[in-house]
């Protein structure tokens, strides 16, 4: 990425009559302002890095941030004290991601008050910097919304800690769930998600930072996350948009694009309607 750079023009003394030395000083005085100005605007290049879109099975294309305006200062009006700039605030730094970890998991507590007809587990990688209890409430909130696969208690799910489980659902380092998605035959690219016989594996990276293709807050895009790859391991496979403007099924691969539908996280609409489209082959 580049940025444009203006080159000032210098300005020259006339030949002829000699002029008078006030004159010439005050041409010295413009030729040091005018080569003053480029030099004040090196080093304003900035370099925006891309991001991959979140899914499964491959990445898509970058999308670049939006630049934000700086907010004017408030200029300081006579009559009053002298009004104080405020201070610029301060960006918080990016959470760190790591690209790989130990391959050891730390499992969320069991749910003690619920059962259901799925036991599943939920394990986060250790050294990701999830909490598991926290990661834990939020897919059991996903898995018992009206609006998702438990349908507000159509399909219930239990979750342990220990003892058989029919569904795994961990979040883990892009090197991890590469690794593991690898002895299924997947490759996840260090990007995205997958599904391998029980285990539902959640690139870190998605679940930390989204994807700029989801139109929707991170929390909708998790949603997205579970939803789909839940649905697999439920025997659902891959579906297409049903038409321009409609939801895109949660087993739509979106990362891909919308095709004309609307950015959707879950697989039942308000009324308990499945929000499906065509197979895809």
């Amino acid at each position: 990425m580049g940025a444009e750079s203006r080159r000032g023009r210098h300005g020259g003394a006339g030949r002829g009559r000699r002029r008078p030395r006030r004159a010439r000083r005050r041409g010295r005085i413009r030729i040091l302002t005018a080569v003053a100005v480029p030099a004040a605007l090196i080093g304003l290049v900035v370099v925006l890095a891309p991001r991959w879109a979140g899914g499964d099975e491959a990445p898509a294309a970058a999308a670049a941030p939006k630049p934000v305006a700086a907010s004017p200062s408030p200029s300081p009006t006579p009559s009053a004290k002298p009004v104080r700039s405020p201070k610029p605030s301060v960006k918080p730094s990016p959470t760190r991601i790591p690209a790989s970890g130990p391959g050891t998991f730390t499992t969320a507590r069991a749910d003690t008050s619920s059962s259901g007809q799925y036991a599943y587990r939920v394990e986060v990688e250790d050294g990701t910097g999830v909490d598991p209890e926290e990661a834990a409430d939020r897919i059991a909130e996903i898995l018992a919304a009206p609006r998702g696969w438990g349908q507000g208690g159509k399909r219930t799910f239990h979750r342990v800690a220990s003892g058989p489980a029919g569904l795994v659902v961990r979040i883990a380092t892009a090197g991890t769930t590469d690794r593991i998605c690898g002895q299924g035959g997947m490759n996840t690219h260090g990007e995205v998600n997958c599904r391998i016989s029980e285990k539902v594996m959640v690139n870190l990276k998605r679940w930390q930072t989204g994807s700029p293709e989801f139109d929707g807050p991170l929390d909708d895009y998790r949603a997205l996350i579970i939803n789909h790859e839940v649905g697999h391991w439920l025997g659902h496979g891959h579906e297409a948009c049903p038409g321009k403007g409609r939801p895109a099924p949660a087993m739509m691969q979106q990362i891909y694009g919308l095709k004309g539908c609307v950015a959707n996280a879950w697989p039942y609409d308000e009324n308990g309607a499945y929000l499906g489209g065509p197979s895809v082959p």
